[in-house]
């Protein structure tokens, strides 16, 4: 039914939980938003490259989609207006005429109400075509700006979303593959009945056959069409009864595709504190059963939450002064993990990167160790016009970045190995008050300025002092920063 070509060091994401579901629907609307500026920039100038984690098929009707290579478990309620088949495959209709002779009664529910932001959202789309299939919320495979439907382009109109979002699917925009939503009937999303609320509890899910087979299956779907597959991405609720359904799917990763990398996050929202109940001793313990199990089966473990800590009385919710957000909203505070997630995960998704996920673990675990903890600065706090070293010197003996792994202050004496990312500054602000000067004066004839010289400052004089700055702005280069600014003095 579906046709996908080859990918180069692809990456498959599994989400497990309400929380994991809440920074994934962020995580994905972070890929489309990038899949959608990119299209207007030439393929060779694209930084990230999106065949990492998404893959190419088409529809019954030949239409090509473009969407995640994604698994995603969840529990009964959470997809709220989502079809858990999608719409890929078009309506599925079920024939009631059977050979039943005796009395029928037919209920009727009617489907959960949409949001405005998913209501502007159909409308954008074009809704269902004459064929019955669903116009993918999909880029076509050339990611031409010029070729996208008119549907495809997001909506501009500001959408508050915070009194509406109940679920992560209020707020998807993303089209998902049939084989991406794994639901898990027997245990409820909301109510006091029926929690998936213990470690013991998701275990023993996938020792079940029926949920254990249907896993494999779609690994299997995923894994085979790939070229290159460097390995998992595992975005898993730490709190709850997911702790123990990702111990298990870690641990079947770590059986059936031995060499692969296995990088899990283990995400807990904001706990609110308010006293100890009986729920706080079942989150503790699902953590600790959480962080053992899936780091033990993981290539690297990483937890992330903006809580202060992760104790029976959790530490107040982390600040970062440039972002205002709600911490009691998962809305909120999933938005901030899945923003930082975009950046640590960058490495291996680069297109001139050759840093594969077996090799960023690798670089972290030796001697055992394979928890690490995160810290982000959202956004880098450097002023307009300011060089990155001159911004990081301003900080003196601290850090510009707030911890996101619910460890407290970071001390440079726990630091083992350390990967830094960062996006968004220019190289002509990775030197200093230096390299920017020199050209600024080079370009230019200062003999025009001659009463300046005359105050007993000589030209040549002037000249070796301008060739000294250009030296000494050297010491602060990477070798491929040194080529570039050889290149530019050569033009000069």
């Amino acid at each position: 039914m579906f046709e996908a070509g080859g990918t180069p060091r692809a990456a498959l994401t599994l989400q497990l939980g309400s929380y994991a579901g809440f920074v994934g629907a962020h995580w994905w609307n972070l890929q489309d938003a990038a899949l959608r500026c990119e299209s207007e920039v030439h393929e060779q100038e694209r930084k990230v490259c999106p065949d990492v984690l998404y893959r190419a098929g088409r529809t019954r009707s030949r239409q090509e989609t473009y969407t995640p290579r994604l698994i995603l478990m969840d529990l009964k309620g959470s997809l709220n207006s989502l079809k858990q088949e999608e719409c890929l495959y078009g309506d599925m209709k079920i024939d009631t005429s059977v050979a039943w002779q005796g009395n029928l009664m037919t209920h009727q529910e009617d489907p959960p109400a949409k949001n405005l932001f998913l209501q502007d959202l159909s409308k954008l789309e074009g809704g269902m075509s004459s064929d019955g299939d669903f116009s993918p919320r999909a880029l076509p495979l050339s990611k031409d700006a010029s070729q996208l439907p008119t549907q495809l382009h997001v909506s501009q109109k500001g959408h508050q979303l915070e009194g509406s979002v109940r679920v992560w699917s209020d707020y998807l925009r993303v089209r998902l593959h049939p084989r991406s939503i794994f639901m898990i009937h027997q245990y409820n999303d909301d109510g006091e009945s029926s929690q998936l609320e213990a470690f013991g509890q998701g275990e023993s899910l996938l020792h079940d056959p029926t949920y254990l087979e249907e896993l494999e299956d779609r690994l299997h779907f995923y894994v085979e069409e790939c070229d290159y597959l460097q390995g998992f991405q595992i975005l898993c609720d730490l709190n709850n009864g997911f702790s123990g359904v990702g111990a298990k799917v870690t641990e079947l990763l770590h059986d059936e595709y031995s060499g692969r990398g296995i990088l899990t996050w283990g995400l807990t929202p904001v706990i609110d504190n308010v006293g100890v109940s009986w729920k706080d001793f079942y989150r503790l313990m699902n953590t600790v059963l959480g962080i053992v199990h899936l780091s033990s089966h993981s290539s690297l473990f990483c937890p992330l939450s903006l809580n202060g800590s992760l104790g029976l009385k959790p530490e107040a919710p982390v600040t970062l002064p440039y972002v205002h957000y709600d911490a009691s909203l998962n809305y909120h505070s999933s938005a901030i993990l899945a923003t930082a997630l975009d950046t640590f995960s960058a490495p291996y998704r680069l297109h001139s990167s050759q840093f594969s996920m077996v090799q960023l673990a690798d670089a972290f675990n030796s001697s055992g160790r394979k928890v690490v903890a995160a810290g982000a600065a959202v956004p880098f706090p450097m002023a307009y016009g300011q060089s990155l070293p001159d911004a990081l010197c301003s900080y003196q003996l601290a850090v510009p970045w707030t911890p996101l792994s619910s460890c407290g202050e970071q001390k440079d004496s726990c630091c083992f190995a350390q990967s830094v990312v960062l996006r968004g500054i220019g190289k002509e602000n990775h030197i200093s008050a230096l390299y920017s000067l020199y050209k600024e004066l080079h370009r230019v004839d200062v003999r025009r300025w001659a009463s300046f010289f005359s105050a007993g400052i000589e030209l040549h004089d002037f000249q070796e002092a301008l060739h000294e700055l250009r030296t000494l702005s050297q010491c602060y280069k990477t070798s491929s920063e040194l080529d570039e600014s050889e290149d530019e003095a050569d033009s000069d």
